[in-house]
């Protein structure tokens, strides 16, 4: 498992219609920045972070892997997974400009693609390698009908699409606009055409500040609400705690969370009640354990944020115990090798050996971008 090569790449792959925006982004495409790494013995590991396929900042990321970490790891063992996590986030250099942003996300590929090494070394889907499934099926929740940029009369047909033709029990729809009265009026209509046995959360993507929060919080709770999804600015501790004594809607967040330090603060202030960790966001699938693990020593549900779209997620949500459900948004699946596909609402268990972050031979001629 000696480490002989590290090839950086991005692809670029559009999303559903087109063109999608929740209350802070909008974009076209989906980012798929990361790293192959090679062993001395031909196999091949695959590992990416998600991004706005932004192409300067995404050649930040592939420069931090090439010219950072790729010499920190040359020669290596990969299946030492642990130990070069720790060589690599604790190196003394790179930690003075890093802990967050571009460096943790060239991280997270780079640790993804030395977990898919080892879990491929075994001849095992990664979910498998870790320990076992630990439940006989994985619920889905759809996100991707439930964009800010989509009409009132297309979101509820949309919502109630996925539920009555696709199977699908949960959803998840995007707030933030000016007027809370807007998101009020299309999330009563989503209701009323779903139904009352439909589990429905909301996503404000930090947008709203906290008495603009509160305000909505007191008319939406009659909807059941299912979670406020990153309802404040994503670092601010105190005022996530102030929301979540003032309402009956639970709180969840993490996406934009960077440590384990970091959902360790929030978890101490009971400012969440659903963890979002991100395995492109944190240092990879090595912190996402961390932050799995920590959770469930809090005895709070994990509900990952699909950053890579639920390529990995899947695998780590069928094997740690404290995860119920999974977002599902397809933009990308179908550029891997084994796309993370859902049947009546649950995520088939991957059955493939590694974690799912093989990229189809097509997708990598398609989609790739240039490095520099």
């Amino acid at each position: 498992m000696r480490i002989t090569r590290i090839e950086p790449f991005i692809l670029h792959i559009p999303v559903t219609g087109g063109s999608i925006s929740d209350s802070t982004h909008r974009i076209s495409h989906w980012g798929v920045v990361g790293a192959k790494i090679v062993t001395e013995d031909g196999l091949e590991g695959y590992g990416f972070t998600g991004t706005h396929a932004d192409i300067a900042s995404d050649r930040l990321i592939t420069a931090c892997i090439r010219d950072c970490y790729a010499p920190l790891l040359i020669g290596e063992d990969a299946s030492e997974t642990t130990r070069l996590w720790i060589k690599l986030a604790r190196h003394p250099a790179l930690q003075w400009v890093g802990r967050a942003g571009i460096t943790q996300l060239a991280l997270a590929a780079v640790d993804i693609a030395l977990w898919d090494l080892k879990a491929k070394a075994a001849g095992v889907p990664l979910w498998h390698l870790l320990g076992g499934a630990t439940k006989p099926k994985l619920e889905a929740y759809n996100t991707d009908i439930g964009w800010l940029s989509i009409p009132k009369d297309e979101l509820v047909e949309g919502a109630r699409m996925a539920v009555e033709r696709d199977g699908f029990r949960r959803i998840k729809i995007k707030v933030g606009h000016a007027d809370i009265g807007t998101d009020l009026d299309r999330l009563e209509a989503v209701r009323r055409a779903v139904g009352d046995h439909v589990t429905m959360a909301i996503d404000g993507n930090g947008k709203w500040d906290l008495p603009t929060c509160k305000r909505f919080c007191a008319r939406a709770e009659a909807l059941d609400i299912f979670w406020f999804e990153e309802p404040l600015w994503y670092d601010d501790v105190g005022s996530h705690a102030a929301l979540a004594r003032s309402t009956s809607i639970p709180v969840a967040l993490g996406e934009q969370l960077y440590s384990v330090d970091a959902f360790r603060s929030f978890i101490a202030a009971d400012a969440i009640h659903y963890v979002q960790p991100d395995v492109t966001r944190l240092g990879g699938i090595t912190e996402y354990i961390q932050v799995a693990e920590l959770a469930l020593a809090h005895r709070l549900p994990v509900a990952p944020h699909a950053g890579e779209m639920s390529q990995v997620h899947v695998h780590l949500a069928y094997w740690h115990q404290a995860t119920p459900l999974l977002e599902y948004i397809p933009w990308i699946k179908d550029a891997f090798a084994e796309p993370a596909d859902v049947t009546d609402g649950y995520f088939l268990r991957p059955q493939h050996p590694g974690a799912g972050t093989t990229p189809t031979a097509d997708a990598l001629s398609r989609y790739a971008e240039t490095l520099a």
